[in-house]
């Protein structure tokens, strides 16, 4: 496997180019986000990535953590390796400095998660989550579950969970049947959950399980769940890890990938006392107030998709230029590297593009929370989180499908080799196929983005992101004849997407087995024609910078060809999404279940 490298300089240029870093920097509350500063975390975290997390990643799903007595232990280095990820202060970036945060930009803490996972996502997945409990319990803790459990959260001392699975309740939560008993000002939690990742390890001092569950008198349904924080060990007078609660890990998953990561069966109130909880938000309104966790785990799950990207590429570029097979089509008899192979060339600029526009999109979306959050005007605040809301379903959702074929195309370049688990190409594939399952699969994104993202405002804010674009093809159609074909791509992909939008809309009403036929087409669409949308404007920046004389030819060179790559080559097939969209549920739901 590959060393790691950061790409530092792509990450800097869609911040800063792309995203407005500099301008969300100028917002209230962000004052000390310097550009210098900015710069150095960006560095420190490149190097913290490469050169204490990545050499992990590969020993890590080999050794796999495993259930001790006493624990589940993770593998060798990952609990040093976590104590430094405390000590530098990793995951408080975006946080708020009354809690112990750095009150960063939230774009930039994406940034560096996006290091972090690409060096091991067995490894980020710890943080990730713990980053989604202190949303949680910020937006919708009291005073005091606040004071006593995002100060240890917000440094990492102490890491975080989500806990809604149960055997008999994935997608469906309306099922679920833990129970949480009142007992004074706390609660007794009893019941079992399934899919937990991080539930149980080595490497923090305590966990915080963020755990859904019914009251006694709840009424049925997903309206009858409260959430409750369930820690492992209950804080003491001084705050300190004290008595151990009721609960355990009774088992760990064997699983296709991740193997690093420790994905538990969590059992709360087996030694017959429950387990010690307090609730968060009001009761019966715990599925909402989960909704903060999942909606920052969707986007860091999102990604993933081009964290696992960036690796498998680095992997596969690097074979592609030692691995010599084959004379040249051009002509000749002396065998050359197979980066020398058109059809290489195009696998490694398909992943090269894919992954440039993943991270665009991913980086923007975590642009417009900070703008939401931080824009001094109410009506601004409203758009972009109406952008925000918009957008996680297709991140989360365009960004892991698109990863899991990178990594698939990785595998590809490196031909045989790539199926053999010593060269670490495979372990990028396995790793990618959970993306597209947790935090809500992909088809569950897709029936969000349109049962209720579209629907719920009757299609208003697709509407604005798609006057976005027609923005940007204005500036191309000024920018002059050399950027004339990306602005034809983009052009019909807009066009598709937005007739696309149309027909789901109509659909809505009167055909709902139509409209949710159509989503995950629907949704592929919005995700590429985003990507591509935002990989244009990489263009017009870099002619920008071409024509301002920038002794980085070579770098905004590559820009433009790699935005005129994924015009021509991932555009055009919103046309064929646009088809699909159209198709309805016809020819879905046309065998009976028989007939299967």
């Amino acid at each position: 496997m590959t060393e790691f490298t950061p790409p530092l300089r792509d990450m800097r240029f869609v911040l800063r180019d792309l995203v407005g870093l500099d301008e969300i920097a100028a917002l209230p509350g962000f004052e000390d986000a310097t550009p210098d500063l900015v710069d150095a975390v960006l560095e420190e975290a490149g190097r913290f990535a490469a050169e204490v997390i990545a050499p992990l990643n590969r020993p890590g799903d080999s050794e796999g953590s495993r259930l001790a007595e006493g624990g589940v232990v993770t593998p060798t280095g990952f609990k040093d390796a976590y104590r430094r990820f405390v000590e530098g202060g990793w995951g408080a970036v975006a946080f708020d400095p009354a809690h112990g945060g750095q009150g960063l930009p939230y774009a930039l803490s994406v940034a560096t998660l996006d290091m972090v996972q690409t060096a091991s996502l067995g490894f980020a997945l710890c943080p990730l989550l713990t980053l989604g409990a202190v949303e949680a319990i910020a937006a919708h803790g009291d005073a005091d579950l606040q004071a006593t459990f995002l100060p240890k959260l917000v440094s990492g001392e102490w890491s975080g969970t989500m806990n809604l699975t149960e055997p008999q309740a994935g997608s469906d939560l309306a099922l679920l049947r833990s129970r949480a008993v009142p007992d004074g000002d706390r609660y007794r939690i009893t019941g079992q959950k399934i899919f937990i990742t991080y539930g149980e390890h080595d490497m923090a001092e305590n966990i915080v399980h963020l755990v859904l569950a019914r009251l006694p008198d709840a009424p049925r349904g997903v309206k009858g769940i409260s959430l409750f924080a369930v820690p492992k060990f209950l804080p003491g007078p001084d705050g300190a890890p004290g008595a151990a609660n009721d609960l355990r890990c009774v088992s760990l998953e064997h699983k296709l990938g991740i193997h690093a990561s420790p994905t538990c069966v969590m059992e709360f109130g087996g030694g017959g006392e429950g387990a010690v909880g307090w609730r968060v938000g009001e009761e019966n309104a715990g599925l909402a107030c989960m909704f903060t966790m999942m909606n920052n785990a969707r986007l860091a799950v999102g990604l993933q998709g081009p964290a696992i990207s960036e690796r498998a590429y680095q992997q596969a570029l690097a074979y592609a230029r030692d691995r010599v097979q084959g004379a040249p089509v051009t002509g000749g008899g002396e065998s050359v590297p197979i980066i020398q192979h058109p059809d290489v060339r195009r696998m490694l600029m398909e992943m090269k593009a894919r992954t440039e526009a993943m991270r665009a999109l991913a980086y923007f979306a975590a642009a417009e929370i900070d703008r939401a959050r931080h824009h001094p005007d109410e009506g601004a605040r409203r758009a972009h989180q109406a952008a925000v809301d918009l957008l996680i379903p297709v991140v989360k959702g365009w960004c892991t499908d698109t990863g899991f074929a990178v990594a698939s195309t990785g595998v590809q370049i490196h031909g045989g080799m790539g199926y053999i688990e010593e060269t670490g190409a495979a372990q990028h594939l396995r790793d990618a196929r959970i993306a597209m399952i947790y935090e809500g699969t992909n088809g569950i994104q897709a029936a969000d983005l349109v049962g209720r993202k579209l629907g719920r405002d009757g299609g208003d804010a697709a509407r604005a992101f798609l006057g976005r674009m027609n923005g940007t093809l204005a500036e191309l159609a000024a920018a002059g004849a050399d950027l004339a074909d990306i602005r034809a791509a983009l052009a019909d992909a807009v066009a598709a997407l937005d007739a696309a939008t149309g027909h789901i809309l109509d659909t809505l009403a009167h055909g709902p087995l139509d409209a949710a036929a159509a989503a995950a087409p629907y949704l592929d669409a919005f995700g590429k024609t985003a990507g591509g949308w935002l990989m244009a404007e990489a263009a017009l920046r870099a002619k920008a910078a071409l024509a301002a004389g920038s002794d980085e030819a070579g770098f905004y060179a590559a820009k433009i060809a790699t935005a005129r790559f994924f015009a021509q080559w991932e555009l055009p097939r919103v046309r064929a999404d646009l088809a699909a969209v159209r198709a309805g549920a016809g020819t879905v739901m046309a065998l009976r279940e028989n007939q299967f």
